[in-house]
C-alpha cells in the first residue's frame, strides 16, 4: 500500500488551501520598493531560495492549530512581522521555502531572506528594504510551533484532527501510528531545544535574535550525540545574548564578518561558510559521522540538508545588492555640513576613521575587500561568553583539520565544534582531498592499516586547495573570549555606513533606537522604547509610538554591560553641537 504520511497530494485540495490561505495578508497598503540593484526575478529567487533548511514536512505545518482553533499559518505568520511573498503559490511568507525534499517528504524550510527583508512604515506609506534587518518575532514564533506541536503529541482529540488532516480519512491504525511516532520524535528534538534555549524572563522581542547561542544549541546539541536520535541536551545553553539582524548589502565586500569579527570574508568560499553556519542554525539537518576511510576522519556530508548550490546563489544575489536610498527630501546644504563633521577625526566626534570606506583584505583571485576595523568601543559584551561555552563533542571528539586545527577535546568549545563542522563539510563538497595512488594502495578493508597509514601522512597533507585556502581563516581559533585575559577585550566590527538609517534598532545588540540617541552619550539614551515597523525620518530610527507587537525593549546602564540589554558605549559625537549633528545625521541620510 501507498505510504501516505508526507504525501502532500493526499491532502484534501478544499483542506489545504483554506488552511494555508486563511486570513491571508492584507493587500491594502501600497508598498513603496527601492531600485537596489535587483530585478524582479532576483527578488524572487532571494525570497524563495532554497538553503536546505529543513524546519518540518509542509502537511504536518497546514494541519497545526494556534490555541484559539485557526489554522498556524493564519495570516501567513504577519502576526510574527513576516512579510507576503506575492510570489508565494501556497501564500508562505518571504524566507520560508518549500522547494527542499527530505526524507519525509516536501518540507517546509527557511532562508535569509526571513531574516534579512524589512518593511518601515511612515504615516500611511510603507516600504520594503531588501537585505534590511527584519524586524521580526523569532521567538514567539519558535515559541507558538513548540506549543503547537505539543498539543497535537500530547492530546488524542488534537491528534485525531491532525492526523486526518495530513492523512485523510481513509489512512489506517499502522499509518496514524506511524505518524503519530515520527511527530513525538520530531517533537522531543525540537522542544529539548526551545524548552533549555529560549529566553523565559527577558524574551528577545521583535528585530532581534541571539543567533550565534541558536547556531551553538542546534549543533551541538541536537546533530553530534552518540544515542540514536543524536541529542545531548546538556550542550543547550540559555540563548541570552540577543544581537540585530545585520544587513546585507555590502556584506561580501567586508574583509572580516560576524559581529565579534571572528571570520574573514569577501570571497565566495567565506561566504559559503558564513552562509553553511546559518542553515545549520535555521534547521538543516546535519548528521556527522567519523570514516576511517577519509583523509578528514569524518562525513560531514552524511545526512547533511545544505544546499551549496542555494547557498552559492544567495551569495551571488547578495553581491548584487545595493544599500536602499533615502527616500524622502534632503537638505542638501546641510548635508554637505554634515559630510565635514562625517570626515572628522574621531576624537573630533568624526565617524570616518572606523566607517569610511578604505581598502581592506585582498582574497582568492585579487577579489579586494573594505576593511572592517574590529575594535572595542565599550558596548555590551554578552555574546563573548557565548563565544566562551563549551560542550560535549559527541561523534566528533578527535577530529580535526589537518594543517589547521588540533584534534577536538572530549570537552571542548562550542565554537570549535562549529568551526570544525563548517570547514569540514565545505573541504568534502568540494573534494580538495585527492587521494594519491599512494594511498589508493593501501586502502584495503583493514581499518586499521588505513588508520595507521592516514595518522602518518596526515602531517605531510593539506586538505586545502587554492581556492578552499581562506577557508582557514573562516573562524579564527584566536577569537578573544571574556575569560582570557586580565582585561579582555569586547571587540565587534565596524562596517561602513551605506544605508545605516534603514537598519534600527542600532549598535549590534539592538539596544539603541535611533541614530540621534546614538549621538548621546549613553546615560541620555532612552532607556526603553517600543519595537516595531513604524519610522521616524527626524531621528532616523524606531519610532516612539509603535503598533504592532506591544513589546517594549527595557535596555541597561554600563553598570550592567553584561546584560546583552545594554545600551553602553559608543560615544562617539557627543560632544558635537546640536546644529553639528544635524547636519551629521542629514549626511547619514544620504549614504
Amino acid at each position: 500500500m501507498k505510504d501516505k504520511r508526507f504525501d502532500f497530494k493526499a491532502l484534501s485540495k478544499a483542506t489545504a488551501v483554506a488552511a494555508l490561505m486563511a486570513a491571508p495578508w492584507s493587500a491594502d497598503a501600497t508598498v513603496t520598493t527601492f531600485p537596489q540593484g535587483w530585478s524582479a526575478s532576483d527578488k524572487t529567487q532571494f525570497y524563495s531560495l532554497d538553503q536546505g533548511s529543513e524546519l518540518m514536512p509542509l502537511n504536518w505545518m497546514v494541519a497545526l492549530k494556534q490555541a484559539d482553533g485557526r489554522p498556524f499559518m493564519a495570516d501567513s505568520l504577519s502576526r510574527y512581522g513576516y512579510l507576503p511573498n506575492e510570489a508565494s503559490v501556497q501564500h508562505l511568507p518571504i524566507g520560508f521555502t518549500v522547494a527542499h525534499a527530505g526524507d519525509q517528504g516536501q518540507m517546509l524550510g527557511m532562508t535569509c531572506a526571513a531574516c534579512h527583508t524589512r518593511q518601515i512604515e511612515v504615516k500611511d506609506s510603507t516600504y520594503r528594504i531588501d537585505g534590511g534587518p527584519a524586524i521580526v518575532d523569532f521567538q514567539s514564533f519558535a515559541a507558538d510551533l513548540d506549543t503547537a506541536v505539543g498539543v497535537v503529541v500530547n492530546d488524542d482529540k488534537a491528534f485525531a484532527e491532525f492526523s486526518l488532516t495530513v492523512l485523510g480519512p481513509d489512512a489506517d491504525q499502522v499509518e496514524q501510528l506511524q505518524l503519530k511516532a515520527d511527530v513525538a520524535a520530531w517533537y522531543q528534538r525540537y522542544h529539548t531545544l526551545m524548552d533549555r534555549a529560549l529566553p523565559k524572563d527577558k524574551p528577545w522581542g521583535p528585530s532581534r535574535l541571539d543567533a550565534v547561542s541558536m547556531i551553538f544549541n542546534r549543533l551541538t546539541g541536537l546533530d553530534i550525540g552518540t544515542s540514536a536520535n543524536h541529542i545531548i541536551p546538556e550542550n543547550i545553553y540559555r540563548a541570552d545574548a540577543p544581537v540585530r539582524y545585520p544587513f546585507l548589502w555590502n556584506a561580501p565586500i567586508q574583509d572580516m564578518t560576524q559581529w565579534p569579527g571572528f571570520a574573514d570574508n569577501g570571497n565566495n568560499i567565506l561566504g559559503l561558510a558564513r552562509n553553511l553556519g546559518e542553515v545549520y542554525g535555521v534547521f538543516g539537518s546535519f548528521y556527522p559521522k567519523k570514516s576511517s576511510w577519509r583523509l578528514l576522519g569524518v562525513d560531514y556530508l552524511h545526512k547533511n540538508s545544505a544546499d551549496f548550490n542555494g547557498l552559492d546563489n544567495a551569495e551571488s544575489l547578495i553581491r548584487k545588492l545595493q544599500p536602499p536610498k533615502w527616500p524622502w527630501a534632503v537638505d542638501k546644504d546641510l548635508a554637505a555640513a554634515g559630510k565635514k563633521v562625517f570626515d572628522l577625526p574621531n576624537d573630533q566626534g568624526g565617524c570616518v576613521g572606523c566607517h569610511g570606506i578604505t581598502k581592506g583584505k585582498t582574497r582568492f583571485l585579487l577579489q579586494q575587500t573594505w576593511a572592517t576595523p574590529i575594535l572595542d568601543v565599550g558596548t555590551d559584551t554578552r555574546e563573548y561568553a557565548v563565544l566562551a561555552r563549551t560542550v560535549n563533542t559527541g561523534v566528533l571528539v578527535g577530529a580535526k583539520i589537518p594543517a589547521l586545527t588540533p584534534p577536538l577535546q572530549q570537552t571542548d568549545t562550542a565554537f570549535n565544534v562549529l568551526g570544525l563542522s563548517v570547514i569540514g563539510a565545505i573541504l568534502q563538497h568540494y573534494e580538495s582531498v585527492a587521494v594519491t595512488p599512494a594511498v589508493q594502495a593501501h586502502l584495503t578493508k583493514d581499518v586499521t592499516k588505513v588508520e595507521g597509514l592516514l595518522n602518518h601522512i596526515e602531517a605531510d597533507i593539506s586538505p586545502f586547495t587554492p581556492m578552499t585556502a581562506d577557508l582557514k581563516g573562516a573562524f579564527h581559533q584566536s577569537a578573544p573570549q571574556a575569560t582570557a585575559a586580565a582585561a579582555p577585550s569586547y571587540a565587534y566590527e565596524s562596517r561602513v555606513l551605506q544605508g545605516i538609517w534603514a537598519t534600527a534598532p542600532y549598535l549590534h545588540n539592538g539596544s539603541v533606537q535611533s541614530l540621534a540617541d546614538l549621538l548621546k552619550p549613553a546615560t541620555d539614551r532612552t532607556a526603553a522604547f517600543a519595537i516595531g515597523p513604524e519610522y521616524d525620518p527626524v531621528n532616523v530610527g524606531l519610532a516612539s509610538k509603535q503598533t504592532k507587537f506591544g513589546y517594549t525593549l527595557q535596555t541597561t546602564d554600563c553598570s550592567h554591560r553584561d546584560s546583552g540589554d545594554s545600551r553602553c558605549g559608543h560615544e562617539f559625537g557627543i560632544q558635537l553641537s546640536d546644529s553639528d549633528k544635524k547636519a551629521l545625521l542629514e549626511y547619514l541620510k544620504t549614504l
